[in-house]
């Protein structure tokens, strides 16, 4: 997926202060307790379906066919659910921040990774790697070194390949990485219809399609097992005892920002601009998050349900197990009851708005359709998603106040601050 190049927002939605207290009558270790509960279950179901993902690649590898690579997919589908639900973790609590980039990152220039379309192009000003096809050449140099790349491994992916050079689109590890290399290049733009790629892919001998069969299913398993081992990392930080988990409720004041911190810039800077605002700008359905599978619909919508699940204290588990207690909402309830009110309406009409556009592409209207110039039912879905997420950023900013808490800087987006600057 080549992206274009438009201005990082260094803009920031600053929340004011207030000099009212925190409702004395609920507990704020309790609140971040529930809450650091639900980031362990999240982790823990997100792990467990990538678990079910790693099997799914095994399989494909072992016995190459149409039915287990459409297997593989599928597990790769029901991983993104628990995982999207935890992007609210991120902005407040900075171990997580700092974490996320090698599971999630995007967009990405997959020529980095495997054999491309010729309309992609090869290496720009910007990443001489863009097109570099590690699959392909087991050596290569990087910084004026030559690496051996005879052996794929995660330590080759993580250490030397993601992020190589220092750009940032040289995504090389995390689900965008393994959803290319089940689904290939999507080809159809704004037309319907997702990436195709074949499982002779993963074929050996003659039979082989798309050349370096035995490297790209090597690949595939190394960044499959690097995505569990990340995984298994970050649930041990939500354990008892863990660094996340501790450094969070070390001061009740700081956690509550924090969750207020996460809400407030994933709903504003991250999903609202970023995700959807950008994309509809620059009609580009390669600014999809989930770009290869035509999963952003999705994305969207269980990114909306974790920050709705945080402010609620609640969360349901994969295998149906639900979690809650003490939450945000009975502290804003103590001291705004209306206030509280406000925002769980502004959440729920949020939830709605990303609901009709799953249902929509559901149905077959792609959300890469959508964002198709001159497409008035595309603009208008997508448009009720970004203004809901405004709207309860908005409340959310509220809510700070009326809790007495610190300055607190939301993440931005220049396609929401500067618009103009999308386009430089």
């Amino acid at each position: 997926m080549r992206h274009l190049k438009y201005a990082a927002s260094a803009t920031a939605l600053t929340l004011g202060l207030a000099s009212t207290g925190l409702a004395q009558d609920v507990s704020k270790d309790a609140i971040l307790e529930n809450y650091a509960d639900i980031a362990a279950a999240e982790y823990g179901d997100s792990l467990a379906t990538a678990k079910a993902l790693q099997a799914a690649v095994e399989t494909l590898i072992a016995e190459p066919s149409a039915d287990t690579l459409q297997a593989a997919k599928e597990a790769w589908l029901s991983a993104r659910v628990p995982y999207q639900q935890t992007e609210v973790f991120r902005f407040g609590n900075a171990i997580v921040d700092d974490w996320e980039g090698k599971v999630n990152a995007w967009p990405l220039d997959e020529g980095l990774i495997d054999y491309v379309d010729s309309s992609y192009g090869g290496p720009t000003d910007e990443n001489e790697f863009a097109a570099l096809n590690v699959i392909a050449n087991p050596t290569f140099t990087l910084s004026g070194e030559e690496v051996d790349a005879t052996e794929i491994t995660p330590e080759l992916i993580s250490d030397t390949l993601h992020e190589a050079d220092g750009i940032e689109a040289n995504v090389a590890s995390g689900y965008h990485a393994i959803e290319f290399l089940l689904w290939g290049q999507d080809l159809y733009g704004h037309e319907a219809g997702n990436g195709d790629r074949a499982y002779t892919d993963y074929l050996q001998g003659d039979d082989c399609t798309g050349g370096n069969c035995d490297r790209r299913a090597a690949y595939l398993k190394a960044a499959t097992d690097l995505l569990v081992s990340d995984l298994e990392w970050i649930v041990t930080q939500w354990e008892d005892g863990g660094e996340a988990r501790t450094s969070l409720t070390a001061n009740p004041d700081a956690g509550i920002s924090a969750m207020l911190t996460g809400m407030g810039s994933l709903s504003y800077g991250e999903q609202a601009g970023e995700r959807m605002r950008l994309g509809l700008m620059l009609n580009d359905p390669e600014e999809e998050h989930d770009c290869f599978s035509d999963n952003t619909h999705n994305s969207h919508y269980y990114d909306g349900l974790g920050i709705q699940n945080v402010y609620l204290g609640e969360y349901k588990s994969v295998d149906g197990t639900e979690i809650s207690g003490p939450s945000l909402s009975d502290l804003v309830a103590a001291t705004d009851p209306d206030l509280d009110a406000e925002l769980k309406l502004k959440l729920a009409e949020t939830m709605r708005a990303l609901a009709q556009i799953k249902a929509s592409a559901e149905a077959g209207f792609a959300y890469d359709q959508m964002l198709e110039r001159g497409n008035v039912a595309g603009e208008m879905l997508v448009m009720g998603g970004v203004n809901g997420l405004i709207a309860q950023t908005k409340t959310i900013e509220r809510v700070v106040s009326a809790l007495g808490l610190d300055q607190i800087e939301f993440e931005g987006s220049d396609s929401l601050d500067n618009p103009s600057a999308v386009f430089q």
